[in-house]
């Protein structure tokens, strides 16, 4: 890495991500600084690379420490989260957006990704019945989704060595 470039970072909405210890192991291959951004305090790898930031419980305040600390990454930075929101806000900061499922965030998919967040809320929010204020949730988490992971932060994090 060039001494004059800031660090690879991969700052992480935690809270529901299945794939931290994927994470860290990728990580650990590019020698990328990772934020891991809670509400609650967990165990992270002792790493001189890695710090677990615990953010007040408000409400969006962990999305509001990521997107803060996405503008002054932005270059070389990727953000992990399933926040729809909060990956266009980072995307907006110049950061690389990833699920944890792999699924990539950029501007051309950002506009409908709100879009369907927007029909699925007012279809919930107008059903009757057990599903009403569940809506169902998203699918399970799959290995396959957990190796689409995999690829998709490792091809940001070639892009971002370059």
């Amino acid at each position: 890495m060039n001494a004059d470039r800031p660090p690879l970072t991969i700052l992480v909405d935690a809270d529901a991500c299945p794939v931290k210890e994927e994470i860290y192991r990728v990580a650990e291959r590019y020698r990328a600084h990772v934020a891991v951004v809670s509400n609650a305090p967990f165990r992270v790898p002792q790493s001189p690379r890695i710090r677990r930031v615990v953010v007040s419980d408000a409400f969006d305040a962990a999305d509001d420490w990521i997107a803060e600390e996405a503008v002054r990454a932005a270059p070389r930075c990727v953000v992990v989260t399933a926040d729809i929101l909060l990956a266009e806000r980072c995307l907006k900061a110049g950061a690389r957006v990833i699920a944890h499922n792999g699924r990539p965030f950029d501007s051309a998919s950002i506009g409908g990704a709100i879009a369907t967040r927007a029909i699925m809320a007012d279809l919930r929010a107008g059903m009757d019945g057990p599903l009403g204020a569940s809506g169902g949730g998203p699918p399970p988490f799959a290995r396959a989704d957990r190796s689409r992971f995999l690829q998709a932060l490792d091809r940001e994090l070639v892009a971002l060595s370059k």
